[in-house]
C-alpha cells in the first residue's frame, strides 16, 4: 500500500524553478511538509527530494541511474556527451578509478606547489593595477593552474579564450537563449581541441607526465581493452578542468565571507589549520554553488510509502539539504564552528553532491576543491593586502550559478613579502 507524493499543480513548473532557483525545491518542501513532492519540469513528471534519508536513497545504486538522466542542454554545456556523471555500473567504475587516481596526496600537493605559484605570478600583476575584477582574474589564474596540473599545453595567448570557454561551460546550462548556446559553442571548441591534443599525445608528438589527467585518459582503456575514443578523453579531461575554474565562486565566496564576518580572520590567523578547515566547509554549505543533481529511477519501488515509477527524472535538493533545519542549527547562520562537531557523514553536507567517492557518483574533484581553497584562503589572509571599495556585494538566489553581483572589485593591491 503506497501513499500519493504531494503534488505541485501545473502543466509545467520550469519557470518557477528558473525563477526561484537555488530555493525551489526547499520552499516546496516547507510548504508541504514533506521531504519529496512530484511536479513537471521540462514537460516531463520529476520528483523532487531533499534531506539526509533522501540523499542516502538517492545515491542508492540499485534505486537510481545517471544515464539518460541529464537533460540535453546540461549535457552539451556542463557536462559533456558519454562523461563520467552519464554511465552507470561497472563502466562508471572503471572511469571512476581512474579521476580517483589523480587524486594522490603527491599529485594534490604537486597542485597546490602549481597554485602557490600561480597565486604569486597573478598578485605580482595586480600590484600594476588600479583595479581588478577579482572573479574574472581568479578564473584566469585557476585555468593555468589547471591546465599545468592535467599537462594540458596551453599558449599565453590561448589562456583568456580557454578560460572564457571553460567558465560559459559552467554559466550556460540554466541560460536561455544566446548565453545558453554560447556555453554549447564553447564545448564544442574545447573538446575540439583537447581531441587534437589526444591525437598528438598518441603520435607521441606531445609527452604529458604519467601523473596527470592528459596522459591518464588519452592512455586509458574500456573494460573491452580497446583504448577510449579520443572524443571521450576529451570530454574527462575537460571534467578536470572545468570544474576547477568553477572553484572561482567558491574563491569568491570565500573573500565575501571573510569581509563580512571579520571576527572570522583573527581566529583564522592564529590557526594552526584547524580552524582554516572548518571555514571553508562553512563557505561550502552557506553560499550556493550547485542547486541540485539529477537521477532516473531504475525500477519500481516503495519508499516512505510513496511510489517511485521506473525511469522517473529525479531531483536532489543540495542547497535545501546543506541548509535543512533537521540537519543544521541555524542553518542560514555563517558559522563555521559548527564543523568541530560534525561526524562526516557523506549523506548530510553535500555541496558537491553526496554519497561514496570510489562505488558511488560523489564528485571526486571535492578533494581538489577542498585543497584549492585552503591554499588560496592562506593566500588572502597572510600574502595579500587589498581593498574593497563600495560596491553591490550582494548575490542572487535565482541565477545559476549565483556569484557576487559586482564580482568583488578589488583596488590597492599590494603582495606582503
Amino acid at each position: 500500500m503506497s501513499n500519493t507524493i504531494p503534488h505541485e499543480e501545473g502543466m509545467d513548473n520550469t519557470l518557477n524553478l528558473l525563477k526561484e532557483g537555488y530555493r525551489y525545491i526547499l520552499n516546496r518542501r516547507r510548504n508541504y511538509n514533506s521531504n519529496v513532492f512530484e511536479t513537471r519540469i521540462l514537460g516531463k513528471k520529476a520528483i523532487c527530494m531533499g534531506g539526509k534519508e533522501a540523499v542516502e536513497l538517492f545515491y542508492h545504486l540499485e534505486k537510481f541511474k545517471r544515464e539518460g538522466a541529464a537533460p540535453n542542454r546540461v549535457k552539451q554545456t556542463l557536462f559533456g556527451k558519454k562523461a563520467i556523471q552519464t554511465v552507470d555500473g561497472a563502466n562508471h567504475q572503471h572511469r571512476k578509478e581512474k579521476f580517483m587516481s589523480l587524486m594522490s596526496p603527491d599529485n594534490l600537493n604537486r597542485l597546490k606547489r602549481i597554485l602557490k605559484q600561480e597565486w604569486r605570478t597573478a598578485a605580482k600583476h595586480w600590484e600594476q593595477l588600479e583595479q581588478i575584477i577579482f572573479y574574472e582574474e581568479v578564473q584566469k589564474l585557476l585555468c593555468k593552474t589547471a591546465c599545468e596540473w592535467a599537462g594540458v599545453p596551453v599558449a599565453e595567448d590561448e589562456l583568456e579564450r580557454l578560460t572564457n570557454d571553460l567558465v560559459a561551460m559552467y554559466e550556460s546550462p540554466a541560460a536561455i537563449g544566446p548565453n545558453h548556446w554560447k556555453g554549447r559553442h564553447a564545448r564544442n571548441r574545447v573538446e575540439k581541441w583537447v581531441a587534437e591534443l589526444v591525437e598528438k599525445v598518441r603520435n607521441e608528438q606531445i609527452q604529458p607526465s604519467e601523473n596527470t589527467a592528459l596522459y591518464t585518459f588519452t592512455s586509458m582503456r574500456n573494460l573491452d581493452g580497446v583504448l577510449l575514443d579520443k572524443e571521450t578523453v576529451a570530454v574527462e579531461v575537460i571534467n578536470i578542468l572545468r570544474p576547477i575554474v568553477a572553484i572561482s565562486i567558491f574563491i569568491n565566496f570565500t573573500l565575501l565571507a571573510l569581509h563580512n564576518h571579520p571576527e572570522e580572520r583573527e581566529k583564522l590567523v592564529s590557526d594552526d589549520g584547524k580552524y582554516a578547515h572548518m571555514f571553508i566547509q562553512e563557505v561550502r554549505r552557506y553560499y550556493p554553488f550547485f542547486p541540485f543533481v539529477v537521477a532516473r529511477v531504475k525500477q519500481d519501488f516503495i519508499w516512505n510509502n510513496y511510489k517511485f515509477e521506473e525511469n522517473t527524472l529525479t531531483f536532489l535538493d543540495l542547497y535545501g539539504t546543506n541548509h535543512d533545519p533537521e540537519i543544521w542549527d541555524k542553518p542560514d547562520l555563517f558559522h563555521p564552528q559548527r564543523f568541530s562537531e560534525w561526524k562526516g557523514s557523506p549523506f548530510e553536507f553535500i555541496p558537491q553532491g553526496g554519497g561514496d567517492y570510489v562505488m558511488g557518483h560523489r564528485c571526486a574533484g571535492e578533494w581538489v576543491t577542498i585543497e584549492i581553497m585552503k591554499e588560496s584562503l592562506d593566500f588572502l589572509l597572510n600574502s595579500l593586502e587589498y581593498e574593497i571599495p563600495e560596491q553591490d556585494l550582494s548575490y542572487s538566489m535565482t541565477s545559476i550559478p549565483s556569484i557576487p553581483h559586482s564580482k568583488i572589485v578589488l583596488k590597492m593591491i599590494k603582495i606582503r613579502e
